[in-house]
């Protein structure tokens, strides 16, 4: 999918919460390569005015001076919050921060990097593409500091998605689930579904939409020149839970393909859940329905019951609409379809990345990972971390809530977004073979060899 805050274009003026995927945050990023468009450019900085203000104790280990620039994907409505919390960050500890965010960031970062223009600090939401700034040999590994707030604070499985040779490169900024389902609480009500913990439990509330007349489940998967990643995260929701972390984990690495008995089982196990024109209606309006619009107003309206989507869709619903089970939307876990691997989570999230070995970098990347920033950038809407310390009850959404609590489960199984993982040429295949599916009507065997070809 695209960067989230591509998305957040979408909603930016009726909407203050924010993305990801991830938000985030879902990726997917903006296609690297790609011919620069105008860009969206901001660019922010901001002076101490005194390292010793009141409320300033939790920053005391940060002090120093000069300034960090920072680079990132993320722009307003979340720009605008999370530059309230530098400038707290700034008046406590003199460090300056001067923040950038542009709609280019995916393309710009590797072009400013081999130029010698490298910011301090990119906040980065792909992995595949922490590895590549990596092979650069300009970023420069996670401090003692922030380590000890990696292992504190997060699931392994966070640590693991910026190991590269042994040695760690980003702790999680913000984060997001993706393996959740969007609800209407009365339209739940009218039809007397209780919330499905298991998969036959999601089949029967699929059957009680059909009967009241209405599509069980709602999709869409246009969205410019990424479209079909919605889809792509439907295949990667049901290979994580037929055959768990591990088997999923090889293949994003390549080591199963997509034609493999496992790969395929699963594309076709998705082909009867969402593929069908029973369960989602014609199959060519949802090749060209915008993804943003796939559950706004169906849910609400009763034409379709359910949309499996990641945790920012929150912002594509309409200002004024409340969350929870008493509201005008909810969300449930994804139930798992193979109880031998509990309820793994499929996430995504983003990575500040050190390009400078400044005493100040290291002290604004640790700051980034601890409980100092995350609490107060929950406090303010429209954002979820996996950091652990940070109280649930700084989350006053009770959909933002419940993401947070699975991403803070430091035992559960955490995956990333696969396609994200996967070689430039092999995500792109995937986006675009899917989308034949719905609209061409093309096998999902065929669908799978033509993907494995770019491999």
């Amino acid at each position: 999918m695209p960067h989230v805050n591509d998305l957040w274009e979408i909603r930016k003026a009726s909407t203050t919460l924010n993305r990801k995927g991830n938000h985030m945050l879902k990726k997917k990023g903006l296609l690297v390569g790609a011919a620069v468009a105008v860009l969206s450019l901001v660019a922010t900085t901001f002076t101490a005015t005194t390292a010793t203000a009141a409320g300033c104790e939790e920053y005391s280990k940060w002090k120093g001076t000069g300034t960090v620039k920072i680079f990132a994907g993320i722009r307003d409505p979340e720009a605008s919050v999370m530059e309230k919390m530098f400038a707290e960050f700034t008046k406590c500890t003199g460090i300056k921060i001067a923040y950038e965010g542009t709609d280019q960031f995916e393309t710009l970062l590797p072009v400013r990097v081999k130029g010698g223009n490298a910011p301090d600090l990119a906040i980065i939401p792909q992995p595949g593409l922490v590895a590549t700034m990596v092979a650069t040999g300009k970023a420069v590994p996670i401090t003692a500091a922030t380590r000890a707030n990696l292992s504190k604070y997060y699931n392994p499985a966070w640590a693991s998605f910026t190991t590269i040779n042994g040695r760690i490169y980003g702790a999680p900024f913000g984060a997001s689930s993706k393996s959740l389902v969007w609800y209407s609480p009365a339209q739940f009500k009218k039809l007397n579904i209780s919330i499905p913990d298991t998969w036959k439990d999601l089949d029967a509330a699929a059957a009680k939409f059909k009967a009241a007349g209405a599509n069980p489940w709602c999709a869409g998967i246009e969205s410019g020149a990424a479209t079909g990643w919605p889809a792509t995260d439907w295949i990667e929701q049901m290979v994580l839970r037929e055959h768990g972390p591990k088997k999923y984990n090889q293949w994003w690495q390549g080591k199963l393909k997509f034609s493999s008995p496992e790969i395929l089982g699963a594309m076709n196990k998705v082909s009867a859940w969402l593929g069908t024109s029973s369960q989602v209606g014609d199959l060519k309006s949802v090749a060209t329905r915008k993804f943003q619009d796939a559950g706004v107003p169906g849910l609400k309206a009763g034409t379709c019951g359910m949309l499996q989507q990641a945790s920012f869709y929150s912002s594509m619903f309409p200002a004024g609409t409340t969350f929870g089970p008493s509201g005008d939307a909810d969300a449930f876990y994804l139930p798992p379809t193979n109880t031998k691997f509990g309820k793994p989570i499929m996430g995504g999230g983003e990575f500040p990345v050190a390009f400078s070995k400044k005493k100040e970098v290291g002290f604004v990347q640790d700051y980034l990972s601890s409980p100092v920033y995350g609490i107060e950038r929950a406090k303010e809407g429209g954002w979820t971390s996996a950091n652990s310390g940070i109280p649930l009850s700084s989350y006053s959404d009770p959909v933002l809530k419940v993401v947070a609590a699975q991403l803070q489960n430091k035992s559960g199984a955490i995956v990333f977004d696969a396609s994200d993982l996967m070689p430039t040429a092999v995500n792109g295949a995937f986006w675009k073979e899917m989308t034949k599916y719905y609209a061409e009507g093309k096998s999902m065997k065929d669908v799978a060899a033509s993907i494995d070809a770019n491999w």
